[in-house]
């Protein structure tokens, strides 16, 4: 029987997806034919590609938000009258919406789909920039974050899950860091949009990604895999064959994946005991440990301050230094994107990892001695300089590999039962360290700026630790294959 014979029969208590185009695609696929459409789609990079390209909007949304704060900060006090703290309250409220957002991405992706939750997501972001442009005082400003944060909360899980989800497995990790690449894309936007827009101007321009990313939505399809776990195997199949192109056989994959979520549980609810069986421990581990370090090596608290790290490093024009540093960070993305599926993952973390400790240690050294030398000396620039070389190194080292990588990683090794929770538990860990990171960076630097970017280094060093001892290679493996390694 069918699933939607039993869902007549009263027998079926699984959801349909929120967003459904599955008769769209069956249709599209016997009739293929007709005014060429399915030409474009026929092969599976230029199908998948195009998804990922969409969903991708989440990503820049994500990025803008996070960038937002750095331009505007002076702007926006003076028009508002701002104290330090209170913006500084603004800039933090993000995360917190965050927290609570991905609290509830893993139930939502899980209960009405991947396209249903990015749908969700985008709708606060939307209500949230309107309130920040609007504003007249700092509640509406507060209100906005807070709401922009809780999309960017569902986003940051939802988009690398139906990236591993619908991309072929030669693909899937530089389709993957095309996640963090948008990411990387949102925050040089909103560096460079700064320069010439005011906050309320920025602000409207926020809604953009989401305006678009809503109706591309209804010409993407769901998730197979998730449609499988759902038992909707006649669009689970459709999807997958539109994914990879009408003239491509299927039947090997859909039989590995009939063959995986045979032995997993429909039901949507996921309880915390099901985190405790024992083989779900390694993955879970590894999911929230890569997550949790890629924020406590601080990488968000130097690009958050770069202006005030530059400043302090004797650089005059720190706005535009900041502006270049999210242009190289594109770069160093996209060329992680390019190499992640050739060299691997392990290595790309290592190495990225290795730098980071490299730069950081160089950073921490020429602040200290810049306390020993004097400020109209020549020693005193070349430390400065020194100091900016060695946090551009960092941003270049991180995006190499430990910016993309960990939320592909996490995509790719969570099991299908327990996705959902863990996905949200590990988001959860990522953006409370995000967080942490964000509100202490001040207080540290202001502490000792070379003893701040010390701290990091140790950080960076324990990293490659546990990426050498813990992080499996998943380059060229399916997910199923993933899945039973851990077995």
């Amino acid at each position: 029987m069918s699933f939607r014979d039993e869902v007549e029969d009263g027998r079926g208590d699984l959801r349909k997806p929120f967003l459904h185009t599955g008769s769209w695609y069956r249709m599209g696929s016997r009739q293929s034919s007709i005014m060429g459409s399915s030409q474009v789609i026929r092969d599976s990079s230029i199908s998948v590609l195009a998804c990922v390209l969409i969903v991708a909007l989440g990503p820049i949304q994500f990025g803008f938000t996070s960038g937002y704060s750095s331009p505007t900060q002076s702007a926006l006090s003076k028009d508002l009258d701002l104290t330090v703290s209170q913006f500084s309250l603004f800039g933090s409220l993000s995360n917190v919406g965050a927290m609570v957002g991905a609290i509830a991405s893993g139930q939502i992706a899980e209960y009405i789909g991947r396209k249903g939750s990015l749908m969700i997501a985008a709708i606060p972001n939307i209500i949230g920039w309107l309130a920040i442009s609007f504003a007249r005082d700092f509640s509406f400003l507060y209100m906005g974050r807070l709401l922009e944060g809780f999309g960017v909360g569902i986003i940051s899980y939802t988009v690398p899950v139906y990236i591993a989800e619908i991309a072929p497995q030669n693909l899937r990790g530089g389709l993957g860091s095309a996640n963090q690449l948008s990411v990387t894309i949102g925050i040089m936007l909103a560096y460079l949009l700064g320069l010439f827009c005011s906050w309320r101007v920025l602000a409207v321009l926020g809604i953009l990604p989401c305006l678009i990313l809503i109706p591309g939505l209804f010409f993407i399809p769901e998730s197979p895999r998730w449609l499988a776990k759902m038992g909707m195997m006649d669009d689970f199949e459709a999807s997958l064959q539109v994914l990879r192109g009408f003239d491509t056989d299927i039947t090997l994959e859909v039989n590995e994946i009939k063959r995986s979520v045979a032995s997993t549980s429909r039901r949507t609810t996921i309880r915390f005991a099901d985190l405790k069986v024992r083989r779900y421990w390694l993955p879970l581990m590894i999911g929230i440990g890569l997550l949790v370090l890629q924020q406590l090596a601080g990488t968000n608290g130097v690009i958050f301050y770069s202006t005030t790290i530059f400043e302090s490093a004797g650089i005059s024009s720190s706005n535009a230094a900041t502006v270049g540093v999210g242009a190289i960070q594109v770069f160093a993305t996209a060329v992680s994107t390019w190499l992640v599926d050739r060299t691997g993952r392990r290595i790309l973390l290592i190495v990225s990892s290795f730098g980071m400790a490299l730069s950081l240690l160089v950073v921490a050294i020429a602040f200290f001695l810049k306390g020993f030398v004097a400020e109209d000396s020549s020693l005193y620039g070349i430390f400065g300089i020194l100091s900016v070389v060695g946090v551009v190194c960092m941003i270049v080292s991180f995006s190499l590999g430990m910016g993309p990588i960990p939320w592909l990683i996490m995509s790719e090794i969570l099991p299908p039962k327990i996705k959902g929770l863990a996905g949200s538990v590990a988001t959860l860990a990522n953006w409370f360290s995000s967080w942490l990171i964000t509100m202490t960076a001040p207080l540290l630097l202001a502490w000792s700026s070379g003893g701040t970017f010390s701290l990091y280094t140790v950080v960076c060093i324990f990293t490659v630790a546990f990426v050498a001892i813990w992080v499996p290679e998943t380059k060229g493996k399916t997910l199923e294959e993933i899945q039973h390694s851990f077995r």
